[in-house]
């Protein structure tokens, strides 16, 4: 399999992408890697390892998209950028997965123009794996599509649940509809047509969710417009980071809290594993026609193999195919 990374994505690249993509060569074999990106930059970073040469290409892109670029604008005029020539090699079938760690808006922009969407897909979806209380879940869409339509959420639902089944190996995964009430009358004019095309489909349709249940984690795929859904993300973010911080001043105020919380450490250990981002590496975005997986900005090198890894196996149960065949199923 051959993954295209982004070299000058993210925060701390080309460092970190560099470190990632040398730690997924070690774990996984059958695995090229092309890093596209400043040449001198990548090399630079690929000279403090000892690796297999001939595992890692480096394509020379001169240009680097900003996170505060408008994103169309920024796929358009930036043809030589690291995101846009990665982006090239999956529609031009130079490699099979496009990893990066750059700007979600210019990533998400050319995916879908440059790579396309799978035929029958009206709208492509983020997709990001969240941890919950009692289980992974899925959040359909998560900042793609502000503005959507009743049948946009039922091809997510779909969508969702076929990868979910292949990526997790969960079979026929619970599949909820946020909204302000669990009764199907509540809601918007969007949220009660769904409801009404959602409990007519063959899934497993369990009905509205309500916000403060997300986290539970009882329902696998939340279905909902991306701007509900990236609130949803970034709200769980802060309160996950707010949660830690005010918990570690507690613990710091006092010798007798100090003792206390260093009795706990291994508890507080395996609840930020539990609740660490890095553990599922990255975004997913699906309805488009090749394997493109959106890492967070602030990955470290375990978080960038990770993704790679959600890419690879992406590609082994050939979710692109899976998904073609369910939405043609449904029309």
């Amino acid at each position: 399999m051959k993954v295209a990374v982004d070299g000058m994505g993210g925060d701390n690249s080309p460092r970190i992408v560099v470190e990632g993509s040398i730690q997924a060569l070690k774990e996984f074999e059958d695995l090229q890697i092309i890093i596209t990106g400043k040449q001198e930059e990548i090399n630079k970073e690929l000279s403090k390892y000892e690796y297999d040469k001939s595992k890692i290409i480096v394509v020379d892109a001169t240009e680097v998209i900003d996170t505060n670029e408008h994103p169309v604008m920024a796929i358009r005029r930036k043809k030589d950028s690291s995101l846009v020539k990665a982006l090239n090699l999956v529609k031009n079938n130079e490699a099979d997965a496009i990893i990066s760690a750059g700007s979600t808006g210019a990533f998400m922009a050319g995916s879908l123009f440059i790579v396309g969407r799978i035929n029958g897909i009206d709208r492509p979806a983020l997709a990001p794996i969240m941890p919950g209380k009692n289980g992974k879940f899925m959040v359909v869409d998560c900042g793609a599509n502000v503005d959507c339509k009743p049948n946009n959420l039922v091809q997510f639902a779909h969508m969702g649940k076929i990868y979910f089944e292949n990526v997790l190996g969960i079979n026929n995964p619970s599949i909820g509809l946020v909204n302000i009430g669990e009764e199907e009358e509540k809601g918007n004019e969007l949220t009660k047509a769904t409801y009404k095309l959602l409990k007519n489909e063959s899934i497993n349709f369990i009905g509205n969710i309500e916000p403060r249940d997300v986290p539970l984690g009882n329902t696998d795929i939340v279905v909902c417009d991306g701007f509900v859904g990236n609130t949803i993300l970034k709200m769980y973010e802060g309160v996950s980071s707010s949660i830690f911080d005010v918990l570690k001043s507690e613990i710091m105020s006092s010798t007798r809290t100090k003792i206390g919380g260093l009795l706990l450490k291994p508890v507080f250990k395996r609840f930020k594993t539990k609740f660490d981002y890095k553990e599922y590496g990255g975004a997913a975005f699906i309805g488009v026609k090749g394997i493109c997986i959106k890492a967070h900005g602030s990955s470290d090198g375990k978080a960038f193999k990770n993704a790679i890894k959600q890419a690879i196996i992406f590609y082994d149960n050939k979710i692109i195919e899976k998904i073609s065949d369910e939405i043609e199923s449904l029309q």
